[in-house]
């Protein structure tokens, strides 16, 4: 029997065919990149999907040809401040294209990086809010802070510039202080960031060691370069916290919800390196307004015993028999040496002694006249 067929060349035409003339024009598609490749010949090669529930629903292959991601990957990291990258929601302007070799794929011709910033602001949004239902905002900062902060744990990756700023900054203070630094060593951009700090905090939380704080240490970079610190994983973790966390994460500019949770976020890692060696400063200087305060005590204390004495003195000068004589006055000794102070207690023919500045006069009472 002969049958009718096609060979595969002509089927794929067909559906190529049909395919291109369903849809001819650019479409804009939104989707989250699951995986993305630059060949050596400046070509890139994306898997996106679309996901619901927790589950892929759909799923291409997407190709930028050098010529188009030369022009479109540099614009939309100047506009987020990071590269493309796993996991990010994209609104791409696609041609439908279909190859009877390599089948169906979308060939990327731009890009809308707003879209990117606007979904993860969504997003942001949304952690936001669930963190304030859930009483995470003002947790860490029920925790109090040692007066003398000494022990530290770092998360921090080790050959960061940020990580090199703090501790030289730290460990080279012009007072001298020494501090207890230990590191744990963390991802702390792009894909799986939240989940590596989270995990030092865990680390931390169950090492045994009693730290005095523990301090999140990055540079600054692009707002979605930073997006993992505003996951919701990572704030949780860092408003748990049984130590109080303190933040140094971005430039000024940046305000991440990981610094809204923490007991206190700082702008630069060598600003939070400023706010330690400040509080060992103001510490010294209290101790040493007391110091002070307690000499100055001592010393108005002695004036006071000072200008006691002085009193005294001019008292017993001012009573000194010594002082009368020279002023031409005569004492009267009885015939015991006492002073005779009563004319009354004087008889006829006692003998008596009279003092003068200059000697002594005895003599012999005549006679008394009261």
């Amino acid at each position: 029997m002969d049958t009718e067929y096609m060979d595969l060349y002509g089927l794929l035409t067909r559906v190529k065919d049909e395919i291109e003339a369903a849809i001819p024009d650019s479409v804009w598609v939104r989707a989250e990149i699951a995986s993305i490749s630059v060949r050596r010949n400046g070509h890139c090669y994306m898997d996106i999907v679309q996901s619901e529930g927790g589950s892929v629903v759909a799923q291409a292959r997407a190709i930028a040809w050098a010529g188009v991601y030369g022009q479109i990957a540099p614009y939309f990291e100047s506009v987020t401040g990071a590269p493309l990258s796993i996991g990010q929601q994209v609104l791409l302007r696609v041609r439908v294209n279909y190859s009877q070799n390599y089948g169906f794929s979308l060939i990327v011709d731009d890009i809308d990086p707003e879209y990117t910033l606007g979904d993860a602001q969504r997003v942001r949004m949304e952690t936001l809010e669930r963190l304030r239902r859930e009483g995470l905002l003002e947790t860490q900062r029920e925790l109090v802070l040692a007066d003398l902060p000494y022990s530290l744990a770092v998360i921090s990756a080790p050959d960061a510039a940020g990580y090199r700023d703090f501790t030289r900054h730290l460990e080279g203070n012009q007072y001298g202080y020494r501090f207890g630094i230990t590191l744990y060593p963390a991802t702390m951009q792009g894909a799986g960031c939240a989940a590596s700090i989270a995990g030092a905090l865990g680390e931390i939380a169950s090492s045994g060691r009693n730290y005095d704080a523990v301090l999140i240490l990055r540079g600054g970079g692009g707002k979605l370069d930073l997006a993992c610190y505003d996951e919701y994983e990572l704030c949780a973790a860092v408003a748990l916290h049984p130590f109080p966390v303190l933040t140094a994460v971005g430039h000024d500019q940046d305000v991440h919800l990981c610094d809204m949770v923490a007991y206190e976020a700082l702008k630069t890692p060598t600003a939070l390196a400023d706010r330690f060696i400040e509080i060992y400063a103001d510490s010294e200087a209290g101790l040493n307004e007391l110091r002070q305060r307690l000499k100055n005590a001592r010393m108005t204390r002695l004036t006071l015993m000072q200008g006691r004495l002085d009193v005294l003195r001019a008292r017993l000068e001012a009573a000194d028999p010594r002082r009368l004589l020279e002023k031409g006055f005569v004492l009267v000794l009885g015939s015991d040496d006492h002073l005779l102070k009563k004319a009354s207690d004087a008889r006829v023919g006692d003998s008596v002694t009279l003092l003068m500045k200059d000697g002594r006069v005895r003599t012999r009472i005549e006679k008394v006249e009261l």
